[in-house]
Formats: C-alpha cells, structure tokens, sequence
C-alpha cells in the first residue's frame, strides 16, 4: 500500500527505532507470559480466533516493523501474502460498504501459526488476558480479556495487568519517528491493509 510518507521514512535509518520496539515488545511479552501463566491461558486451539478479527493498528512504527519482517520472507511467500491480503482488503471493503460484519483469517496466518510471530503488532501480543488502562483525567479502563478467557478463567482472582506503559512507550517512539521524518498523517490499517 503506496503511502504518502514511505519515501520520507526510505530517507532515514529505521534501525534505531525498530530496535528500541523490538525491546519494547521484548518487555511486553514476558510481562504477557506472566500474566498468562497465572491464569494458565493459552490460545492454542481457542474458536474465538483472534486472528479472525479486523484489528486495525494506527502507528506507523508498527507498520515499518511488519514490512521488515515481510521482506526477510522468501519472494515466493510475500507474493502468496499479498495475494491473501490484496483478497482480504477487498472482501473488507465491500462487507464495509454493505455494513456487514466480516470475521477474516489474517493474510499472515498459515495453518494456524503467524509467519511473521516475532514481528506481530502490539494487539496481537496483548490480545486474550484482562487489562487495564491509566488515562490522564479518567477513571481507569478494566477490559476482562476476550470471550475464551471470559468462559474459561472469568472466576479467577484478576492479576494487574497495566497495558499503559507499553502504550505510553510505544507512542513517545513513534511521535519521535514521526518528527524525525516530517509525518503528520494518521494511519488506520488491518495487516491486509499493510500488505496489499
């Protein structure tokens, strides 16, 4: 997907940034681990597959981050996921327009694992297991994790499980980004998005 800063960000050494998220998500899954373990939560298996659901991811330092991991891919693969993807997109586009809703396999998902694990954004990683939000000015945000956790685990004591300073991380870095390069677009896009 040909956007408007990708020559500004081609300009500049990205390096430094997806090595500082990389260490970012390093912290976030083992906090992710150890909250989990507590529950004894896993995914595998699970039917309310969340990599079925349309998450849209809105920095553009968790795109550059995908596109890194996609171009370590083989030719033959990235042809097959754009492919997927380019498929994904348009189905998505029409379900918008005829305001239905549409539970899609993730272009990066084959036989049930992602291809590109290690380079997943931040709502993969975080996604299942409750959590809360600390926002400035109001009350805190208590999410009970998805479906599956709720049917399974809903009795169990909670374990704090605090996603604000992996957001608040997240954001400085790539308010950074975006100022080193001249951004000042928003972005709001699904992995297929991304990969088109």
């Amino acid at each position: 997907m040909g956007l408007s800063f990708e020559k500004s960000i081609a300009k500049i050494d990205l390096e430094f940034y997806l090595k500082q998220l990389s260490d970012i998500y390093s912290l976030m899954d083992l906090k992710y681990s150890n909250v989990a373990e507590f529950y004894g939560f896993n995914c595998t298996g699970c039917e309310d597959n969340c990599c079925l659901t349309r998450f849209h991811h809105h920095t553009v330092l968790e795109y550059q981050y995908i596109l890194e991991g996609f171009n370590h891919l083989d030719p033959e693969k990235q042809i097959k996921i754009k492919a997927k993807a380019l498929k994904i997109r348009q189905k998505s586009i029409e379900a918008d327009r005829k305001g239905t809703r549409l539970r899609q396999m993730c272009p990066l998902n084959s036989a049930g694992k992602c291809i590109l694990y290690s380079y997943r954004p931040m709502i993969c990683r975080l996604h299942g297991i409750p959590h809360e939000l600390h926002t400035p000015g109001r009350d805190i945000i208590c999410q009970p994790g998805c479906e599956a956790f709720s049917k399974k685990f809903g009795e169990k004591d909670y374990r704090r499980f605090d996603r604000t300073p992996f957001y608040k991380e997240i954001a400085s870095l790539e308010k950074d980004l975006k100022q080193a390069v001249g951004i000042t677009t928003k972005i709001k896009m699904t992995i297929a998005d991304m990969l088109a």
